[in-house]
């Protein structure tokens, strides 16, 4: 966690995401977003910063998402990849081409379809996306691009999901004022201590470091 912006009470994620980005130093980094933030404003932001995005286009964005949809994709090399462990089996597939002229966003590149393909217990669930990012063929090949897509994926059980199961922040009744933002801070910290202590189970770790009443993680969870 490098960084965290409050949300305004009459705005959205848009704003505070670009706030945030601002604070950052994006010299050739790597930005992935969720497909609220596929803005002509937001992309050139990172851009301009130095950086690559790599964005979501879903359906609700009706015009760029019916350009991408109508590409051929079934004359377009794929590249496939599948994962096996928590008892089920995703396939991802994933088809990149170099933008087409005709498709206008800010900076674009390479546009993409990724195919998830899930079979758990005997059920198979199939997702499509489709992606637009500035890296160009030589920075981010099919196979990369799609490692970037899965570790933005992995935020929702990295962050998310630490600090709402392992936190209880979902029970929490501190929720008026600036009360929720300040108590965010030592969650996001201690959690970001945590991982670059090489911990990958967090609520171990915690139990681990409560026998230590004079750690700094444990004084951090205690103030």
């Amino acid at each position: 966690m490098l960084g965290q912006v409050a949300v305004g009470e009459k705005s959205n994620e848009i704003p505070a995401a670009r706030e945030l980005l601002q604070l950052l130093d994006l010299d050739g980094v790597i930005v992935t977003m969720d497909a609220l933030h596929t803005q002509h404003d937001t992309a050139a932001l990172v851009t301009e910063a130095g950086g690559d995005y790599v964005l979501t286009v879903k359906a609700d964005q009706k015009p760029l998402y019916a350009q991408l949809k109508a590409l051929p994709w079934a004359s377009i090399p794929a590249v496939t990849r599948t994962d096996r462990g928590h008892g089920r089996r995703a396939t991802r597939t994933i088809k990149v081409v170099d933008v087409p002229e005709w498709i206008e966003f800010t900076t674009a590149a390479q546009v993409a379809q990724l195919r998830r393909t899930v079979t758990r217990k005997g059920r198979r669930t199939v997702e499509i996306v489709y992606l637009i990012t500035s890296a160009d063929a030589h920075t981010a090949p099919p196979a990369l691009l799609a490692t970037w897509v899965q570790s933005h994926r992995e935020i929702e059980n990295r962050l998310h999901w630490v600090r709402d199961v392992t936190f209880d922040e979902d029970r929490s009744q501190i929720r008026t004022g600036n009360a929720p933002r300040v108590m965010a801070g030592p969650r996001n910290t201690a959690i970001t201590l945590l991982r670059l202590d090489g911990r990958h189970n967090i609520a171990a770790a915690l139990r681990h470091h409560a026998r230590d009443t004079d750690h700094p993680i444990n004084l951090l969870l205690t103030a």
